[in-house]
Formats: structure tokens, C-alpha cells, sequence
């Protein structure tokens, strides 16, 4: 079982601005590591990688092949100013659904 932590912000949120802590937007077709790419057209498109936020460590479901770099994140969220306390989910595998790369949903396990 995993357990959600949920952010709490340094920086106050305004309309403009994405929350602290919050993992970066995620794009379709982008090469850019502040928005890494999550289309897709099948489920193998789609792998867990560490995408960054203002926390530190954050994966996300993302393409295959997109640009990701948690430094440049954590960079833009100390060039603007903003740290938080979090956490996040484990996940243990991706799917392509509507063509955007998702968390697959967790198995429970038996005996």
C-alpha cells in the first residue's frame, strides 16, 4: 500500500502560476524537460520517469523517448522562488489512454 502526501506550498498560488510542489506540466509533442512529452498511440509509448518538481523526485508517466531533467526543474522552482513538502504515488506501469500516457491502475495482490 502507498500512501499520498499531499503538497503544501512555500509560494502562494495565484491564477497565473502553477502551484509549488505541483509536477511540471505535462505536454504532448514537446521536447521541452519543464514539459516532457505524453502522447502516445500505444501502451509500450508510455514509461515511468522521474520528471522533477519543486519537491524533488517526481514520476510520471511520459513517452518513451521525452526529454526529462528533474536539475532544470528544481532550478526554475528556485528561480521562482518556490519549495515545498510532498510526496508521491508509486507507479508501476503506464498505459496510453486517449492518446496521453497515464498510471496504469495498481494490482492488488492475493494469496
Amino acid at each position: 500500500m502507498s500512501v499520498l502526501m499531499l503538497a503544501a506550498c512555500a509560494a502562494p498560488h495565484t491564477p497565473s502560476t502553477p502551484p509549488a510542489g505541483a509536477p511540471p506540466a505535462l505536454s504532448v509533442g514537446t521536447g521541452n524537460p519543464l514539459a516532457p512529452d505524453t502522447g502516445c498511440e500505444v501502451d509500450a509509448d508510455c514509461v515511468v520517469k522521474n520528471v522533477g518538481n519543486c519537491c524533488g523526485v517526481y514520476p510520471a508517466c511520459v513517452h518513451r523517448d521525452a526529454a526529462v531533467d528533474p536539475q532544470a526543474v528544481a532550478a526554475d522552482c528556485a528561480a521562482r522562488g518556490l519549495a515545498s513538502v510532498c510526496g508521491f504515488r508509486q507507479i508501476e506501469a503506464c498505459r496510453c489512454v486517449s492518446n496521453r500516457c497515464e498510471a496504469a491502475p495498481m494490482r492488488v495482490h492475493t494469496r
